[in-house]
């Protein structure tokens, strides 16, 4: 676990951040296929002054559950589109510190760097834990793509323009985009899933585990169980 910044930040000072931390993020694949996996989520109370994080530790192939473990903070910081992972980063880090078992990949309800900033809150998570990291979200957040087609596993990239991008070199309008992820079908005839890169991973890595994570529903393993844990952990602490 590394310590990388002070959580007590200005929203410019988080936006600074996030573009010099995207620099950091490692591209580099995976030695051996992981026999841990991850799955991080959480969930806002419904007053929205806290915030609860689930981490659950599958192993792999049964997905047999090894280890769960959830936080509980205050938030401190706003909902602010683009800036999420100062939101929801404590809570996940805290309830990863609790872990006795060393994961050797997380999947996390978000972006990786499928960001306008290269550094959602995969990416950012990915590298305080200094782990490999997948970001597998619901939704686009920025960028453009084709629709797969309509099998598991077809995928179409997701590409955006460079952020370094010189207009005068407009002539070749191949240089201006840039891959940032996957628009990965984890089930027949469902909605994509927008998986990218976190950290210490290829983005082939992160598209390959997905879909072997994916056994019965659009979810992977990992992250379709956080999600119900962490609903559950927000209901016994926020009852009717």
């Amino acid at each position: 676990m590394k310590r990388l910044h002070s959580w007590n930040l200005s929203y410019q000072q988080a936006r600074d951040l996030q573009r010099q931390l995207s620099r950091k993020v490692k591209f580099i694949p995976l030695k051996k296929p992981p026999e841990l996996v991850a799955g991080l989520d959480c969930a806002f109370s419904k007053d929205g002054r806290k915030i609860y994080a689930v981490v659950v530790v599958l192993k792999l192939p049964d997905f047999e559950v090894i280890e769960t473990k959830n936080s509980t903070r205050k938030v401190t910081f706003p909902y602010i589109p683009g800036l999420l992972s100062f939101r929801e980063g404590p809570a996940c880090i805290s309830a990863v510190e609790k872990l006795k078992t060393e994961p050797d990949v997380f999947l996390i309800d978000g972006q990786g760097i499928a960001h306008p900033r290269r550094f959602g809150l995969a990416a950012h998570l990915g590298l305080f834990l200094d782990k490999p990291a997948i970001g597998c979200a619901k939704s686009r957040l920025t960028g453009s793509y084709k629709q797969p087609s309509i099998e598991k596993g077809a995928y179409t990239l997701l590409k955006d323009k460079k952020k370094d991008f010189l207009k005068k070199n407009k002539s070749n309008q191949d240089d201006t985009y840039e891959t940032i992820g996957a628009v990965l079908r984890t089930r027949d005839n469902v909605k994509p899933l927008f998986i990218s890169v976190g950290n210490k991973c290829t983005l082939k890595d992160a598209v390959d585990i997905t879909l072997t994570c994916a056994v019965k529903y659009r979810l992977p393993e990992p992250t379709r169980l956080a999600d119900k844990m962490v609903a559950k952990v927000k209901k016994d602490r926020n009852p009717d």
